[in-house]
């Protein structure tokens, strides 16, 4: 493979570490995280945004399919290769070594190149008393920030709306096939690509700039509206979606059709004071009646509001426990690495026969039960009485609304359910069950592979004055499922719908008639993991992704587009 005129003309330019030919060594790069993969040629790991910028001029100038990956933690496929029928060579770049952060103003603002995490962003701003736009969500722990821009994953913080940046830097290949460097930073970097490219490594810019001035111009670096679109609970249409074409901005949504080279995004203040309550009730009437009165009346939003269903805490609770602990007792720094080495680890040992599939799961699930008992009695008390759950964490002047308004509501309606305040640690075992079911679900099928079917896992965005959330399966859907799980962010009205089939159902059949039921209710999926290669795009996002990529050189093939060269932005 070393003899490939494209591998000789990027080992000119990379050390020889960084390109990997080998299928075995690729295979983890090759492949989702839940499931898919594909061909490539190679996988390169450029270390520097210059090196970033040479490698897609030989890519571009050999007529490679480009392939853009930072951590690979999406759950749709997108970052990877898919099948083996392109018609070109494909490469695979990864970003995560060129991981700067540089801070604007007095933290108000980031610049944050490719590969940097959003677990480094929070060290980096808690110094600050700033936030980025979200934290860890609840798939994995090493997510990276232009990964999230990229697909304008949403996230369980409920002020902020979708990841969203007007001000970004990225390369693209226009309709005359010539690759051309975008700067819409809003910062001035110099004229040439290697002249921006330099001056932004260097950080030789203004870093006391003056945000307003953007924003003045209409260039936001956060989704701004969001509250207010949050707060008109009786529209017609989902509060945010992957395919809202208001949401879809040169870097924001691109999932990969383009090269980013940083993005520049907005910080938010930390609360002074926090509480966490914790709700249960067996009518979900309950839950509606409590997120249209404080999205209609609080003056104060929420800063986190999840919903978990009982189904989900068990699963989460059994089969979530070995993420539980790890993340409690060696805490998250040390998780990202872990996750990487996992799926690294995995894809060797799923390649021989002599172990059994998915061999380290089995192990960390076994090794789990040998430790007590994570999850205190008063938790352990509502899973006993209730059937929905909703964990409500409130700031500053919205911890007062929300304790009058829980007691007096609850006082008024005896019967409908009840309210606890935690302390710090019962509210971390609450988000750390709710961060575990995701994983969980999937360790469940794993456990029981020889008598389930495989999973199929929905987000879904419903429309905000949908007051029927809770689902009601047809039998002719509920017969093929062996255990439905249902958590997610419901102030946002956005549900994470796991569904773990029987033996022998036909995934692609359970999956159009479920896509099928959605589109009655009004509903729109993806929510926040973006189409990948799993869903077909509607027609808006074809078109916006035909925009940025009009010869069809980056990722092709997701949204079920065609995989095959174009000439011309016209060409369909």
């Amino acid at each position: 493979m070393t003899s490939h005129p494209v591998i000789k003309q990027l080992s000119t330019i990379l050390a020889f570490k960084n390109i990997l030919t080998d299928d075995k060594k690729t295979a983890h790069y090759r492949s989702g995280w839940r499931s898919g993969e594909g061909s490539a040629l190679a996988v390169i790991f450029p270390q520097t945004l210059l090196e970033y910028w040479r490698v897609l001029e030989v890519c571009v100038a050999s007529n490679c399919i480009i392939v853009m990956q930072a951590a690979n933690t999406g759950l749709t496929e997108g970052s990877a290769p898919n099948g083996h029928d392109y018609d070109r060579d494909v490469i695979v770049i990864n970003t995560l070594a060129m991981d700067e952060l540089f801070v604007l103003g007095q933290g108000e603002q980031v610049i944050s190149f490719p590969g940097a995490s959003l677990h480094k962003l929070e060290k980096v701003l808690k110094p600050l008393n700033r936030a980025p736009h979200s934290v860890i969500g609840s798939s994995c722990l090493g997510a990276s920030i232009v990964g999230g821009i990229a697909n304008n994953s949403g996230g369980a913080l409920v002020k902020r709306g979708p990841a969203y940046t007007e001000l970004s830097l990225f390369a693209q290949v226009n309709a005359q096939g010539e690759l051309v460097l975008v700067n819409h930073l809003g910062i001035n970097l110099g004229e040439a690509p290697e002249e921006i490219l330099t001056n932004l490594m260097s950080g030789k810019f203004e870093r006391q700039i003056e945000i307003e001035q953007d924003q003045q111009k209409g260039k936001h670096a956060s989704a701004r509206d969001y509250e207010s679109r949050l707060r008109d609970v009786d529209a017609d249409s989902p509060s945010r979606y992957n395919a809202d074409r208001s949401r879809l901005y040169e870097a924001s949504g691109c999932a990969g059709k383009i090269a980013i080279f940083a993005v520049r995004l907005d910080t938010f203040e930390i609360p002074k004071t926090e509480q966490t309550f914790y709700i249960g009730t067996n009518d979900p009437d309950v839950l509606t009646k409590i997120r249209r009165d404080i999205l209609t009346q609080f003056a104060h939003l929420p800063e986190v509001g999840e919903y978990l269903h009982r189904d989900a805490f068990d699963i989460a609770k059994e089969y979530g426990k070995d993420t539980f602990l790890s993340i409690k007792h060696l805490g998250t720094d040390f998780m990202p690495s872990m996750f990487a080495a996992k799926g690294r680890i995995d894809a060797v040992l799923n390649r021989l026969s002599i172990i059994p599939n998915n061999f380290s799961d089995k192990v960390m699930q076994f090794v789990a039960k040998l430790f007590p008992s994570h999850l205190n009695q008063g938790l352990m008390r509502f899973r006993d009485r209730y059937t929905h759950h909703l964990i409500l964490k409130m700031s500053d002047g919205g911890i007062a609304e929300a304790q009058q308004y829980l007691a007096q509501m609850f006082s008024e309606q005896a019967n409908s359910g009840e309210f606890v305040k935690l302390n710090h640690e019962e509210a971390s075992q609450a988000f750390l069950l709710r961060f575990a079911a995701a994983g969980a679900a999937i360790r469940y099928q794993v456990m029981h592979e020889q008598k389930v079917g495989e999973i199929l896992a929905l987000d879904i965005a419903l429309r905000r004055n949908d007051c029927q959330w809770v689902e009601v399966l047809p039998d002719e859907i509920a017969e093929d499922i062996e255990r439905p799980l249902y958590y997610g962010h419901f102030f946002c009205h956005v549900f994470h719908q796991d569904y773990i089939l029987k033996k022998g159902s036909d995934p692609q059949q359970v999956k159009a008639k479920m896509l099928a039921l959605l589109d009655k209710r009004g509903a729109k999926y993806p929510a926040e993991h973006n189409v990948g290669h799993m869903y077909e795009a509607d027609k808006a996002l074809k078109d916006f992704y035909r925009d940025l990529d009009p010869t069809n050189t980056f990722n092709p093939g997701i949204g079920k587009m065609d995989k095959h060269q174009r000439n011309c932005a016209c060409c369909s």
